[in-house]
C-alpha cells in the first residue's frame, strides 16, 4: 500500500532513479493511496474481494450481507511522477427489510465506485538522496529531519454512475428502506447521483525509523453532486522483514447523507518481486448502521521499466544537444548558401 514489503530494500538501496522500485509498490491492503505512482512503463492490477455485514438498528436492525470485488488498475506514463489510475467497485448483497412484518428479502447488485483519475507527485524529499550509508546502520535506520517532510501527490478525477437506477445511491445501503414506513405512500423517491462527478485526493507518505511508513488521505468526492462529502484516511504500516508487513487504519467520513468512522488492520505478504497478496478486517464505530467486514487480495505488476543511470542521463543529453547545435548550423549554412547561389545568378 505505501511500499510496504518493499520499505525494507527502499533504505538499503540507492534512490537512483525516482520512484521506480525493485518491488511491487501497492496501495492495497487497505483504503489509502500512496503518494507514489508505480514507476514508468509499470502495468499494475490490484483486486480482491470482500463479505460485509451491515445492520441498521435505526431501521429495526435491518440487514445487508454481501460480497464486494475490487478492481484497480495503475499505469506510470511519460514520468515518474505521473499515474493513471482507474478504480471499480461491484457489490452484491441480500437485504433483509425488518420495518415490515414478517420481513422481506431482496438480492440486489450494482456499482459503488467507478473512478478514472490522474496522480501527480507534487513533492519528493528522497528525490535528492543517492546513496545509503555501507558503514553505519544507525546513518540509514536513525531519526532524521528529513523524514519530518513528507511526500506529496495530487489525483484528480472522475466518479461515473454507470446505472441512475443502482441501489446504491452515494453509498448509502438502506437508501430504498424509509423511516417511518408511511413516507412510501407519500411517493418520496430514493436519491439518484448524477452521472458524473469530480474527486480530488491530497496524500502524504511519511518514511521513518527505517521500516515505518504512515500515509494520511484527504479526500473530497462527488464534487457537483447533490451531496458531496469529505473524507480522510490515516494509515501506519510496520514492515517486520523483507516479506511481511503490518498496518493500522482508521476512515473518517463526513457528509450529509453519511458520517462515520472505520477501523482497518491487516497484513501484507510479498510472494515474489511482482507478487502481493494480503488480508484485512474492519469495524466502525457506529450502529446506524453497524459493520463488520473482512477481506483478501492480491497485486500483480507488469514490469517494463527501463532504468537510465544519471550520469548517461546527462550524457545522453548532451549529445542530443550538441547534435541539435550541429543541425542548426547546417541548416544556416545551407541557407547561407542558397543565399549565395541566387546572388551568383543574379550577376
Amino acid at each position: 500500500m505505501r511500499l510496504k514489503p518493499t520499505l525494507f530494500l527502499l533504505f538499503i538501496s540507492p534512490y537512483l532513479f525516482g520512484q521506480y522500485t525493485d518491488q511491487i509498490n501497492s496501495n492495497r491492503p487497505g483504503a489509502s493511496i500512496g503518494a507514489f505512482s508505480v514507476g514508468t512503463r509499470i502495468i499494475q492490477f490490484e483486486a480482491g474481494t470482500e463479505y460485509r455485514s451491515y445492520k441498521h438498528k435505526g431501521y429495526n436492525n435491518s440487514k445487508v450481507n454481501g460480497k464486494i470485488g475490487f478492481f484497480s488498475l495503475r499505469y506510470g506514463f511519460l514520468k515518474e511522477q505521473l499515474e493513471l489510475t482507474y478504480e471499480a467497485v461491484y457489490q452484491l448483497d441480500k437485504q433483509e427489510n425488518r420495518l415490515i412484518h414478517p420481513s422481506i428479502e431482496q438480492k440486489r447488485e450494482g456499482f459503488l465506485t467507478n473512478f478514472l483519475g490522474i496522480k501527480y507527485l507534487l513533492y519528493d524529499p528522497y528525490k535528492r538522496e543517492t546513496e545509503p550509508n555501507v558503514y553505519s546502520w544507525k546513518a540509514n535506520n536513525g531519526f532524521k529531519w528529513r523524514d519530518l517532510l513528507p511526500a506529496v501527490s495530487l489525483t484528480l478525477g472522475v466518479n461515473a454512475v454507470i446505472d441512475p437506477a443502482t441501489p446504491y445511491p452515494y453509498g448509502n445501503f438502506f437508501d430504498n428502506l424509509y423511516n417511518p414506513i408511511f413516507y412510501r405512500n407519500l411517493g418520496v423517491k430514493t436519491d439518484r447521483e448524477p452521472f458524473i462527478s469530480g474527486r480530488a485526493t491530497l496524500a502524504t507518505q511519511h518514511h521513518f525509523l527505517g521500516t515505518w511508513v504512515f500515509v494520511t488521505n484527504v479526500t473530497y468526492d462527488r464534487i457537483i453532486s447533490d451531496f458531496p462529502d469529505l473524507n480522510y484516511i490515516l494509515t501506519l504500516t510496520h514492515t517486520i522483514n523483507p516479506l511481511w508487513s503490518i498496518y493500522l487504519e482508521t476512515q473518517g467520513y463526513n457528509s450529509y447523507k453519511y458520517s462515520d468512522q472505520i477501523f482497518r488492520s491487516g497484513a501484507a505478504y510479498l510472494l515474489t518481486d511482482d507478487i502481493q497478496i494480503e488480508a484485512t478486517v474492519g469495524v466502525n464505530t457506529k450502529d446506524t448502521p453497524s459493520v463488520f467486514f473482512m477481506n483478501a487480495g492480491v497485486s500483480y505488476r507488469l514490469d517494463f521499466h527501463k532504468d537510465i543511470d544519471p550520469e548517461e542521463k546527462a550524457k545522453n543529453k548532451a549529445e542530443r544537444k550538441e547534435e541539435k547545435g550541429i543541425r542548426k548550423g547546417a541548416k544556416k549554412a545551407e541557407k547561407a548558401s542558397k543565399k549565395r547561389d541566387r546572388r551568383a545568378k543574379r550577376n
